[in-house]
């Protein structure tokens, strides 16, 4: 059975899980799942987990994301992207250092008001469905955090590239539209390119037709996401029967924190934590 991680460099009109099933394929492994949706117009980083290591998806999509983005000024649509119906085209005398100005209003913990062209489920009903059938449900802002917000370049009249760090749940063509209204001119996202994602890069990512070729050597070890936390290797074969068996770790004079824990052979068998000498497991990693 095939266990670890892999990043893809999602190709645009693939849905996320479109790249879950051809990997399913391809690897011959049901247990596929992956670390924050990206739409079909976007690309780039889209962390996949394979076998067991799909418990560690839980703790992946909680994570900081980075994306780089087309803001297209001047035009609104229905599904604030340029895949979506016109709704208003304004004409746009915006310089980059007037966008560059608004941009601050933007960052730091903001409210969002989800997008209707959404997966988000409320009364449940998905909000992409009903605006698909051209209805409208009321819904509350939620709050994200904008860590990073810089402009990178002007690539035409009213087209700008940005750089985005920002908490899971952000919508980047809603911040595209709303830094829009902010400068009165509306505006909607053009282009969209994830280039960092539960600490991935596009340095590490792969296509699908490398996947195709190399397969299950493409893998990364589950570990590997877990990489920040300092190891802790079982003392003794009676340990590891404990460890293997869900029971708390003896650990005295180890520091109170989250720790990667082996076997006495190299497995990783959990991520367990450390409190008064004594280790539990957070996730377990080994068998079936």
């Amino acid at each position: 059975m095939p266990n670890g991680i892999i990043i893809i460099d999602k190709p645009a009109d693939w849905t996320s899980m479109d790249v879950c099933a051809k990997l399913r394929g391809i690897l011959r492994e049901k247990k596929i799942g992956h670390a924050g949706t990206l739409d079909p117009m976007a690309t780039g980083v889209l962390p996949v987990f394979v076998g067991r290591a799909t418990r560690a998806v839980e703790f992946a999509e909680k994570g900081k994301k980075e994306y780089v983005a087309g803001l297209r000024l001047g035009l609104v649509t229905d599904t604030q992207d340029v895949t979506g119906t016109a709704r208003e085209t304004r004409e746009v005398r915006v310089s980059k250092e007037e966008l560059a100005a608004v941009l601050s209003r933007f960052t730091g913990e903001i409210l969002q008001l989800p997008p209707m062209y959404s997966a988000i489920k409320i009364n449940g009903k998905k909000l992409c469905d009903v605006a698909r059938r051209g209805g409208e449900v009321e819904r509350k802002p939620r709050p994200v955090t904008i860590y990073e917000l810089e402009l990178l370049e002007q690539t035409g009249p009213a087209d700008f590239t940005l750089r985005c760090v920002c908490s899971k749940g952000t919508y980047i063509r809603t911040l595209c539209h709303d830094i829009g209204q902010a400068l009165g001119c509306g505006g909607c996202m053009s282009s969209l390119r994830r280039t960092m994602a539960a600490g991935f890069t596009l340095a590490q990512a792969v296509t699908l037709e490398e996947v195709q070729e190399r397969g299950e050597a493409l893998l990364l070890p589950t570990d590997r996401y877990f990489a920040a936390y300092p190891a802790y290797t079982v003392s003794s074969p009676r340990q590891e029967e404990r460890c293997r068996h869900g029971n708390p770790l003896t650990a005295k004079g180890l520091a109170d924190g989250t720790y990667r824990v082996y076997g006495l052979e190299g497995e990783f068998l959990c991520l367990s934590t450390a409190a008064g000498g004594t280790l539990t497991s957070i996730k377990n990693f080994f068998g079936a």
